[in-house]
């Protein structure tokens, strides 16, 4: 399974983008100034989203808030959907 999102924010260029790649074992996210996290665990990666985003930082907060909502779900259940 694999999740992947791209947020526009409003501290850089380029997109935030948050990966979860089960079948790769690959957790990431590449913040707008191309510097990124990489987590052993999605779970890790969804603890850290939770932890230092904000909704307010995103030119659209309703796309960071659907994130939020599959992550959340994905970390209750495992699954996205």
């Amino acid at each position: 399974m694999r999740m992947e999102f791209s947020l526009c924010s409003f501290d850089g260029a380029l997109p935030v983008e948050v990966t979860i790649d089960d079948d790769n074992g690959r957790y990431t996210i590449r913040k707008s100034d191309r510097s990124g996290e990489y987590f052993n665990s999605p779970i890790e990666l969804i603890a850290w989203v939770k932890t230092h985003f904000r909704e307010e930082e995103f030119c659209h907060p309703h796309e960071f808030r659907g994130m939020l909502a599959k992550l959340t779900d994905y970390e209750l259940n495992g699954s996205p959907f």
